[in-house]
């Protein structure tokens, strides 16, 4: 429950037994969560660290300190405002992010140094493929994707082999975002455990705002139609642009999950595919649209509805609503 303030579950845990019963030895502790010392430790670091106890080193008992938790009133109070004032900051940055987008996007009629277009216009799926390969051959030190969508196609993967695995070997740090609902299609996530073998990095959210490629902190590749990758593409190269792309990108990678680990519930019980399937739907989205959103099939949408209505014990969409909404889910 006190995850989003820093606290993982089994340090939470730690806590609660130390604030019911204050004045517990380490051997005490070991004992009554039947973890090991090293375990039960790392959680008291953690607790102390965040000013949560109080570790009296006068205050021994058999030869071992005394643990007491400090007064949650005053302690609990002061990490829900820093971490709102975090939350306040990237949400901030995104929408300032977006913004600059929207208006960089737009201007086609400026120009940079060096002879390049400030903004260039692809046309197609193909000329898009192709300029994508020509930066993949160029790129010097890094390139950041976001890529939503579930499965990509046995002749991308196959076509995009040669490019990254040249680029790693070159020393290119490669960066990928993916939707959340990638990680059920096996041949997909080979491909990318694959590239993390060579060096490459990958995350995922539930959803991802566009298609977006920035290279060596230079160009910057986004779509002419969000809603159509095979419309094509506009090429961004002015400096602002550039910076724009790079910082959404970092953004959104502070709060992905790493391919590594399975996205976290969060502290009501939610993965973050349900909770952003819950989101989409608080503001008037259909199943196919959230489907679309999410990466996933409208079956799989729908299997979701089902089991989060099941959870909360309604029967109707608009039961299933209103409890969601009285339980703070959305």
């Amino acid at each position: 429950m006190l995850e989003v303030l820093g606290l993982d579950a089994r340090t939470e845990l730690v806590y609660r037994l130390v604030l019911e019963e204050p004045e517990l030895r380490l051997d005490e502790i070991v004992a009554r969560l039947g973890r090991s010392e090293d375990d039960v430790r790392r959680a008291l670091d953690q607790l102390a660290e965040l000013c949560l106890l109080d570790d009296d080193p006068h205050g021994t008992e058999q030869g071992q300190p005394v643990f007491r938790a400090l007064d949650p009133a005053a302690s609990l109070p002061f990490l829900l405002s820093r971490r709102e004032a975090e939350l306040a900051r990237q949400q901030r940055g995104l929408e300032v992010a977006r913004d600059a987008m929207s208006v960089l996007t737009t201007d086609r009629g400026r120009r940079a140094g060096g002879g390049f277009d400030v903004v260039k216009r692809l046309e197609g799926i193909d000329a898009v493929r192709e300029r994508l390969t020509e930066l993949a051959e160029l790129a010097r030190a890094e390139c950041l994707s976001l890529l939503p969508g579930g499965a990509q196609s046995p002749d991308t993967l196959e076509a995009s082999w040669p490019l990254d695995r040249r680029a790693l070997e070159r020393g290119v740090r490669l960066r990928s975002i993916y939707q959340d609902s990638f990680r059920n299609d096996p041949p997909t996530l080979r491909y990318v455990n694959r590239l993390g073998s060579l060096g490459a990095e990958s995350r995922t959210l539930p959803t991802l705002p566009l298609v977006m490629v920035v290279v060596d902190g230079e160009v910057a590749l986004v779509p002419l139609d969000p809603d159509d990758g095979r419309a094509g593409a506009l090429e961004l190269r002015s400096k602002g642009a550039v910076a724009v792309a790079r910082m959404l990108f970092e953004q959104l990678w502070v709060n992905a999950t790493p391919l590594c680990s399975a996205p976290a519930r969060d502290g009501n019980g939610l993965t973050p595919q349900e909770d952003e399937l819950l989101s989409l739907l608080a503001k008037g989205h259909t199943d196919a649209t959230a489907a679309r959103r999410l990466g996933v099939s409208l079956r799989t949408v729908r299997r979701m509805n089902a089991e989060l209505t099941a959870r909360m014990q309604v029967r109707s969409r608009f039961q299933a609503g209103a409890e969601a909404a009285r339980r703070g889910w959305v």
